[in-house]
């Protein structure tokens, strides 16, 4: 629930190697501009896929390109280079990416949306997979982070627990896919439907959440 000095705040629940998370950021972008005032916005990260060394099965890649096809058709405007499944070594593990967004804000609060951005550029515009730790390195120095600080904190039980602990977190709010924002306050939790290609919809739907929050 919100802390007792928060009465509303709307979650984004994501994941950095989350496809549609890619295709719905322009959108995102804007709903964070017109929330209402008063709400509080906050990310959480998800966890889509937990560690693994093992290559995606042909089956499992066949499955996370049909995806990219379909937001090539939702969502034109979104850049996927297909690339990336002839050049790298697919691997179903999102969580090393999701560990590095917590490395990175412990650098400072801004550089988490830096890395979030520097992961979706490197994985679908650029055919390198954030999957592998030196992926992350790189991307570490390329947005201006300690590269040593963030290796290491990278390996840590703390940066790895705070990561179960926002997995968790969204997993209470009954989140089951990605990308996902719920409207939070004393009274509860609240899905609002995405809409990847129109703010309004979702604002109007934080606006309507809002007003029923402050009736008896």
């Amino acid at each position: 629930m919100p802390s007792a000095n928060t009465e509303s705040v709307v979650y984004y629940i994501h994941d950095p190697m989350c496809s549609w998370c890619w295709a719905f950021a322009p959108v995102l972008k804007q709903l964070q501009e017109q929330l209402p005032e008063g709400v509080e916005f906050r990310r959480l990260l998800g966890g889509l896929a937990p560690d693994t060394d093992e290559p995606m099965s042909e089956e499992l890649q066949e499955m996370v390109q049909g995806s990219w096809r379909r937001i090539q058709q939702h969502v034109p405007e979104t850049e996927l280079n297909f690339a990336f499944w002839t050049e790298c070594v697919p691997r179903r593990s999102t969580y090393p990416s999701c560990r590095a967004v917590i490395a990175a804000r412990q650098q400072g609060e801004p550089f988490e949306l830096l890395m979030n951005s520097a992961i979706q550029r490197a994985y679908y515009t650029q055919a390198r997979n954030p999957s592998d730790e030196s992926t992350l390195v790189e991307l570490a120095g390329e947005i201006g982070l300690d590269v040593d600080r963030f290796r290491e904190a990278l390996r840590t039980e703390a940066v790895h627990q705070a990561l179960e602990a926002e997995i968790a977190q969204a997993r209470e709010m009954d989140v089951e896919s990605f990308p996902a924002i719920v409207f939070e306050n004393q009274k509860g939790n609240r899905p609002i439907p995405l809409v990847y290609t129109d703010v309004r919809p979702m604002i109007e739907a934080i606006e309507t959440a809002l007003k029923k929050s402050t009736e008896a």
